[in-house]
């Protein structure tokens, strides 16, 4: 098992295949004209197995894929093959953009749920949000995933005087659908000029929805990071991601490898060890891994405290930006 100080069993695994995206959202892309990784510095089909593979042997369960935009990645197709061999859960974080290329294959290596992102239901605040215009084919992949059986999740992250109004919206959407909406509180990200006054917290949010529907809390996993919703009569869900107002730290089991094979052990940690250059080098990556995790903070990579979001300066906290580290 991976445990860190606080007793914390860590047994979830985010890889990030890619920096590449085909969109250009704000909020998680600080430039229209951003410097992605070099090929040679990403890791490769193999190491990513390898690295994989380690981190199975040591305990982890499920896998996560994300980006960038995961399904971007030309050799895709190779990485979820040797991934899909370990005795893992592997699902899926995506723009949906590239979705319809690939269903099938995903569906074939046993991907039984996806998270895809889309923070508006109307075509043309999504081209002014996302700097591209995929709306409608987005739309039709989710359709098609739902239909085929997988089990479907919205990220939706709710920024003040963007996209709150909508909220509604997106509950509408599960009276007939089964989809679960995740509402996740806007976090702050090198370069995506972040102000806790844009933040919708996840009382402004249930009060927003408690405004027109009746809805009931379920059961929240420890591990999990998100907060539950039913609402009777809907044949889908919707939960909250309250990273910023109410954080989910104490249950925390999650790892993060980015891209070019650094290891995180929160989304807001300082530090990284880099795992891809130890094994290019030949050196045990077990240690490393125990390591990185037994020095994970108590919460919120130790650099502010929750609550205190209105007040905090997102450019003092050292980070990468969220495309660099993975959604």
């Amino acid at each position: 098992m991976i445990v860190d100080s606080y007793n914390r069993t860590h047994d979830y695994l985010r890889i990030s295949l890619t920096d590449v995206c085909n969109l250009r959202c704000t909020y998680c892309m600080p430039d229209e004209h951003y410097a992605f990784m070099q090929s040679e510095r990403l890791m490769q089909p193999k190491e990513i197995a390898t690295i994989a593979a380690t981190f199975v042997s040591m305990g982890v369960r499920r896998i996560r894929l994300t980006g960038g935009e995961p399904l971007a990645r030309p050799d895709f197709h190779e990485i979820l093959q040797r991934l899909s061999v370990l005795p893992v859960t592997i699902t899926l974080t995506t723009n949906g953009t590239l979705l319809h290329r690939h269903l099938d294959q995903l569906i074939n290596a046993g991907v039984t749920s996806l998270n895809i992102s889309l923070d508006t239901l109307s075509q043309d605040k999504f081209r002014l949000l996302t700097r591209r215009d995929q709306f409608t084919q987005i739309m039709r992949n989710i359709l098609t995933a739902v239909e085929k059986g997988l089990q479907v999740k919205l990220n939706v992250v709710v920024m003040k005087g963007v996209n709150e109004e909508e909220i509604l919206d997106f509950i509408a959407w599960t009276k007939h659908s089964p989809i679960d909406v995740r509402f996740i509180e806007f976090m702050p990200f090198d370069g995506n000029k972040w102000s806790g006054e844009q933040v919708v917290s996840e009382k402004e949010i249930l009060d927003l929805i408690g405004s027109k529907y009746s809805f009931q809390a379920v059961h929240r996993p420890l591990q999990s990071t998100s907060n539950p919703y039913i609402i009777p009569g809907h044949a889908g869900s919707f939960a909250i991601i309250s990273t910023m107002s109410s954080p989910f730290c104490a249950g925390c089991n999650r790892m993060r490898l980015t891209a070019d094979g650094r290891m995180k052990n929160c989304l807001f940690s300082k530090g990284e060890t880099d795992l891809l250059s130890a094994l290019r080098e030949g050196r045990e990556l077990k240690p490393l891994i125990e390591q990185n995790v037994f020095g994970k903070a108590e919460k919120l990579g130790g650099q502010f405290e929750e609550n205190s979001f209105r007040e905090l300066n997102g450019e003092d906290l050292i980070n990468r930006s969220m495309i660099s580290i993975g959604g």
